[in-house]
């Protein structure tokens, strides 16, 4: 087991960084963490930088996304209050769940503070975990503490089962039902509410963008 320094921040910043074009190494020498993003301007340096220094760097594994789904999954099955685990459960059906996802929790104050926490402590057992199988081992404590294993890991979220259909399409399909039995007439005044409802989770979802956001450990 190797004794190396960490910069957890940046640690814990590769960690929820998933993407296909980006790499994070931690460089066990220094415990700094550089990225190599591909069409980056640095790109060509970093790379560079990484191969100089051989096994000194650890390629680091992010947390994957199948297994941050996982992880709403699990948040959305301990929401006790009803009307808002079945928003969650029709959000997080399909493409664009994540950030289906942190939009219904906008108007959840508390309970979004509670998935930053929850999420925050996941992470943070990933980060331990890999860890100890780099069988690497820091110098200085983690300013969260030592992470705590799931206590729920295998608990499963229970979806309606419908002909195979997921919850959103479900309800897609009832609303396209309802416009088919609507006069024509009153079509304009449903058309009209449809373009309200749809600008209005665009201009949620950049207000999320722009709106720095306090989380808890992270």
């Amino acid at each position: 087991m190797r004794v190396i320094p960490i910069n957890w921040t940046d640690l814990e910043t590769a960690f929820e960084r998933n993407s296909p074009d980006t790499e994070s190494f931690l460089d066990t020498r220094t415990g700094e963490v550089v990225t190599v993003t591909e069409g980056a301007i640095d790109y060509t340096e970093q790379r560079a930088k990484v191969q100089a220094g051989g096994e000194a760097y650890v390629r680091i594994e992010p947390a994957a996304s199948r297994e941050q789904y996982k992880w709403m999954e699990r948040f959305v099955v301990g929401v006790t209050d009803e009307p808002l685990r079945e928003r969650l459960v029709i959000a997080i059906d399909g493409k664009g769940a994540f950030r289906r996802f942190k939009d219904v929790l906008l108007n959840y104050p508390t309970e979004r503070e509670r998935w930053f926490t929850y999420r925050s402590d996941l992470l943070h057992w990933a980060m331990q975990k890999w860890l100890e199988k780099e069988q690497l081992a820091p110098k200085e404590a983690a300013p969260w503490g030592a992470p705590k294993p799931p206590p729920e890991e295998n608990v499963q979220l229970e979806r309606p089962a419908s002909n195979g259909e997921g919850p959103g399409e479900i309800l897609r399909r009832q609303a396209k039902e309802l416009i088919d039995l609507i006069p024509a007439v009153e079509l304009p005044a449903a058309i009209a509410f449809l373009d309200f409802l749809r600008e209005r989770g665009v201009a949620e979802l950049g207000r999320v963008r722009t709106i720095p956001v306090k989380r808890t450990a992270a």
